[in-house]
């Protein structure tokens, strides 16, 4: 099981901070080990590897933040204020869409939750095609240097809402999506990016709360459990989320400035057909 985790945090690591869903890959990763990506302890080992990634992102991003968000009284109000706005905006439409998938698509099943759907292979495979149309088209969109918007109300809404959509479905980057609305509204790049990831660190920590109590309900935290089962060998795997994604944020800064984003909407679209490729031969 450990060599397996250490697997899952190499694939996490790699794919959480470049736009190709490190959920979907982590989970086709978990389903070619014969694991349950829908199982609360999978879920939250996802969102632990997830938590090594958040310190890359503080690491990486922190002296652009200095300068965007901590330099005067004036900036961090403004900023923070942007942030509950796009988080707003989130909890709206993720919530919204929980609601109804759960009362409408997993009808029928009693005590259903949405984690049910994060091992759908089929709907993995349609998200990571329609977040690889979002990101080539925002990558080969023309952009107006004479008309680059600040990060404003209408902006940070926009990219919130487009970050709850991204919230039920694996395979529907968060960092692919935003990024793109951002470039969308002709935002500068490299304030997409910080915004990005700003909302991804203000996100992750109520996640892995609710995955924690979502296991204990489920009573699959045992104190052996804690202790040997999963625990200690998800801390290993934090640590190694954590190195990758450093690796993976300077790639994607890179490829970023130099217009060379759509790139990552093709691999999307060429992951999207090797999921329903693995689907159709009964993964």
């Amino acid at each position: 099981m450990f060599l397996k985790i250490l697997i899952l945090a190499a694939v996490q690591g790699a794919a959480e901070l470049l736009p190709v869903s490190s959920s979907a890959h982590v989970i086709i990763a978990e389903k070619l080990m014969g694991l349950n990506p829908t199982s609360p302890s999978m879920t939250l080992l996802l969102v632990m590897l997830h938590t090594g990634t958040m310190f890359a992102v503080i690491i990486y991003f922190w002296k652009s933040w200095k300068r965007s968000f901590f330099s005067s009284r004036e900036r961090f109000i403004e900023a923070a204020k942007y942030i509950i706005i796009a988080t707003f905006f989130t909890g709206v439409v993720g919530l919204a869409l929980k609601y109804i998938i759960e009362k409408y698509m997993l009808r029928g099943i009693p005590h259903a939750q949405i984690e049910l759907i994060f091992g759908n292979m089929t709907l993995i495979s349609v998200s990571l095609a329609a977040v690889g149309v979002m990101i080539i088209i925002a990558g080969l969109a023309k952009k107006k240097p004479w008309k680059i918007k600040k990060l404003g109300t209408r902006e940070s809404s926009v990219i919130g809402a487009v970050q709850g959509l991204c919230l039920p479905f694996r395979g529907f980057s968060r960092s692919g999506a935003t990024i793109s609305a951002g470039l969308l509204l002709n935002m500068a790049k490299e304030k997409s990016e910080e915004f990005s990831f700003a909302l991804a660190v203000v996100l992750t920590p109520p996640v892995v709360v609710r995955e924690v109590w979502r296991m204990v309900k489920a009573k699959e935290m045992t104190s052996r459990a804690i202790d040997f089962g999963i625990f200690y060998p998800s801390l290993a795997g934090m640590v190694f989320s954590f190195i990758s994604g450093l690796l993976a944020l300077a790639w994607l800064s890179n490829w970023l400035e130099k217009g060379k984003w759509q790139i990552f909407g093709f691999y999307c679209i060429f992951a999207s057909a090797v999921v329903f490729t693995l689907h159709r031969m009964g993964y």
